[in-house]
């Protein structure tokens, strides 16, 4: 792929899977700095490792899981809360301010250390980050037919690596390990947002079977909605264009619950941005905020984040106190 040709940033926004890309930029990014802090570029053993293979003429396998299935079981065994606490905890770390030694991290004891810290801290993305990769790899070695076979692996892989190669009845499936899971438990957010629009229309609906006149509070709902929809667009930085689409829908997507306004606004900034391979590699190496505001997929992201955190807050704080509460307390004569 040529660094200019054009990538689709409005798959990323149609599939929902914004969050999953600004994930993978984020642990990228650190990646990125972590191996200029210790003079390594990221996935260089790889390279190595392949580069020998194609000089010996040796067959070469790549038997890791997808990246992308593996953020996206991660991230499917995450609260709401854990992932704040993960945003915030990649967020404040500064790797500037603290030496890396390499020889060090093989130290076993210390990798176990790091292991069971990283356990006690996030079992659920323990799980499927380690646990889960270990048992993936393993059996992609085991899947390959030749006699003997040489792994490039991480250091924190090998030891469950082995102990799933000396006990191959462990491994799952593998089909089972690429499928994406469900989060487990009652889905509670997704119930309360599928309700709060029910609970709108409820409201207008017995406010007018009890000749209430609701004209006024109609008005209302679609003002409201479409001014933080605008808003939340453009002072995300969008162009003019996306902030009036984002506010035309956001009273349509409040009342249902499938939809958000800033795919719509985020799928017209991209018309208005050309998206290019460079944008995602330079990402992944920004410097400050300079950077991240010239680059055109953090800026349709960012009005696609900004647009449905504006609409948010006026369907969980605003239309509430000052439409729908007001509304109930004539309906039942507060």
């Amino acid at each position: 792929i040529e660094e200019d040709d054009s990538i689709s940033v409005t798959k990323i926004i149609k599939e929902n899977k914004v969050g999953l890309f600004l994930v993978t930029t984020v642990l990228s990014y650190f990646q990125s700095k972590i191996g200029e802090e210790v003079d390594v570029a990221p996935g260089s053993e790889m390279v190595g490792a392949i580069e020998a293979a194609e000089d010996l003429g040796i067959p070469l396998a790549l038997i890791d899981r997808n990246i992308n299935t593996t953020l996206e079981r991660a991230l499917n065994r995450m609260s709401f809360i854990d992932k704040i606490k993960f945003l915030i905890g990649l967020l404040t770390t500064d790797t500037d301010d603290e030496e890396i030694d390499i020889e060090e991290l093989k130290n076993p004891d210390k990798l176990d250390d790091l292991l069971e810290m990283f356990k006690d801290e996030a079992p659920g993305i323990y799980e499927v980050l380690v646990h889960e990769r270990d048992a993936y790899l393993a059996g992609s070695l085991l899947r390959i037919p030749e006699d003997k076979v040489v792994a490039v692996v991480g250091a924190g892989h090998q030891p469950g690596i082995n102990r799933y190669l000396d006990n191959p009845e462990t491994i799952p499936p593998l089909e089972e390990l690429n499928k994406i899971i469900d989060k487990k438990g009652i889905p509670w957010t997704k119930i309360i947002l599928a309700l709060i629009p029910i609970l709108f229309v409820v409201i207008f609906f017995l406010a007018f079977l009890n000749g209430i006149n609701i004209t006024y509070n109609i008005y209302q709902f679609i003002g409201i909605s479409m001014l933080m929809g605008f808003l939340g667009s453009i002072l995300s930085g969008s162009k003019i264009q996306s902030a009036i689409v984002g506010g035309l829908v956001a009273p349509l997507t409040i009342i249902h619950p499938l939809l958000a306004a800033g795919w719509f606004s985020g799928l017209t900034e991209a018309k208005y941005r050309k998206v290019r391979q460079r944008d995602i590699k330079n990402l992944a190496h920004f410097d400050g905020f300079r950077d991240l505001w010239n680059n055109n997929i953090f800026r349709v992201l960012l009005v696609v984040i900004g647009t449905n955190l504006a609409v948010s807050i006026a369907t969980l704080v605003i239309l509430p106190s000052q439409v729908f509460i007001p509304l109930f307390m004539q309906i039942f004569g507060g």
